[in-house]
């Protein structure tokens, strides 16, 4: 006995624009860079605000 045919066409699925490819990989990089610079930027901004309050204290 042999198992049950596969008759079902091999699944597929779509990708729409934006998902896959070079747009893909460019959008990621983009997200990345901003989330970094956004880092940075509040990073710095809290080391000021510590740094000033410290100094008020004295």
């Amino acid at each position: 006995m042999s198992g049950p045919k596969k008759t079902k066409e091999r699944e597929r699925y779509y990708l729409l624009p934006g998902q896959g490819g070079r747009n893909y990989i460019r959008k990621q990089r983009k997200l990345l860079a901003w989330s970094v610079l956004v880092g940075l930027l509040l990073a710095g901004t809290l080391t000021f605000f510590m740094w000033y309050f410290a100094q008020v204290r004295r």
